[in-house]
């Protein structure tokens, strides 16, 4: 008997015999796939489908100071499009993206060197990459804080054997956003070196050294080997990232204390978002908020897709 229930009943119809019972195994293995599926499912639908939806509904209502909301129409959107505190977080959320996106290509490069033949010790410069990306994020703002520190920071005492001033580098609007950018990109460039060390080794040895039998050289099997073949996963890296340096928050939030200057150029539409639900008590607002962002993410993620047909390579 065949272990494929399609294949079994494809012969019985040929020879002649009845198919009913490969259906019925068919159908039964069917119900067990769905069985399997359901958990996820569900959850899908409980923790994600229906708080959008919920979000929607709320997006178009106004909430009491004693609980309660009100039907107001669309506008809270009007109020999200029109203030200029709005634009200023996108703009900021769009920054920390373009910066988190730099952690690609530093891990893309260390994956390719930990992956050369005979390095010893890769297992362990592996998890020292990937520490920051598994530490709490409070304790990496509190730690890179201390850091930045313009009065004992390490940082300026480093840059002070150089004869270069002391700078307070997160409370300066002028350097406050690329500064937690850097945080963002040194606690995440390990969780993608994982990634791409797990694409490199996916791709034969064999290109490798017929390309050096040819006389190429490391860098040209880089750009010639590497890269190509690990483009599926850099697009799926990219995709990740971009993702989730829309949504930054707890970085900033411990970062950047609430007297700090430069807390209004630093702040981010997710940070915008937990000022008007829960300290300004704009739950309607921040609704419309939260669920314009998904649309921009959406759409980003969209346009990648779109994008990676021009880049990405499929063995």
């Amino acid at each position: 008997m065949s272990v494929f229930p399609a294949t079994a009943a494809a012969k019985a119809a040929g020879r002649g015999s009845a198919s009913v019972p490969g259906a019925r195994r068919g159908s039964g293995n069917q119900r067990a796939a769905y069985w399997f599926i359901a958990p996820l499912g569900i959850g899908f639908a409980v923790f994600y489908f229906w708080p959008l939806l919920q979000t929607f509904y709320y997006s178009f209502t106004e909430f009491g100071a004693f609980g309660g909301h009100t039907f107001i129409g669309g506008d809270n959107y009007v109020r999200v499009v029109k203030d200029v505190t709005v634009w200023q977080a996108l703009g900021n959320t769009l920054i920390y993206s373009a910066i988190g996106l730099a952690a690609l290509p530093i891990a893309i490069v260390v994956a390719s060197l930990l992956n050369r033949r005979g390095l010893r010790g890769v297992p362990l410069y592996r998890a020292l990459y990937f520490v920051p990306f598994v530490t709490l994020p409070v304790a990496v703002g509190l730690v890179w804080n201390w850091l930045y520190n313009g009065d004992f920071g390490l940082l300026n005492e480093v840059l002070g054997w150089f004869g270069i001033d002391r700078h307070y580098w997160v409370s300066d609007p002028s350097t406050a956003v690329y500064a937690i950018g850097m945080v963002m990109v040194w606690s995440t460039t390990g969780y993608y070196l994982v990634i791409f060390m797990a694409g490199i080794k996916g791709i034969p040895q064999d290109y490798y050294e017929a390309a050096e039998l040819d006389g190429a050289g490391p860098l040209r099997r880089f750009f010639t080997i590497t890269l190509p073949l690990l483009s599926p996963t850099i697009f799926f890296a990219s995709v990740i990232c971009m993702i989730n340096s829309l949504q930054t928050f707890d970085l900033i939030y411990i970062m950047m204390a609430e007297k700090n200057p430069a807390i209004g150029d630093t702040q981010s539409v997710v940070g915008l978002f937990y000022k008007w639900a829960f300290i300004e008590n704009s739950q309607g607002a921040a609704a419309a908020l939260a669920f314009l962002l998904m649309l921009i993410i959406a759409a980003l993620t969209y346009l990648q897709f779109r994008l990676q047909r021009r880049w990405v390579h499929y063995a």
